[in-house]
């Protein structure tokens, strides 16, 4: 259900998706797929979705690190 709204482009189902993702849950760990997910929903302006992409970028999990972006999304997070 969560797979049919993401892909419809429901941020809100693109997070959720995105964090079984990174998790392992229900689904098998992709952290590729998490950040792609995650992308999708902070680009529609999902503060939860910002905030864990700019995790994904201070750790590297399933992205190139980069602090400077992770540093841009936790600030566009919390406006």
């Amino acid at each position: 259900l969560y797979k049919l709204a993401a892909e419809q482009g429901c941020a809100r189902a693109q997070c959720y998706l995105a964090s079984c993702y990174h998790d392992g849950t229900g689904v098998s760990q992709d952290w590729f797929e998490a950040a792609r997910l995650y992308k999708l929903a902070a680009e529609q302006g999902c503060a939860r979705a910002q905030c864990y992409l700019a995790s994904c970028y201070h750790d590297g999990t399933g992205v190139s690190q980069d602090w400077f972006e992770a540093a841009r999304l936790y600030k566009l997070a919390a406006e």
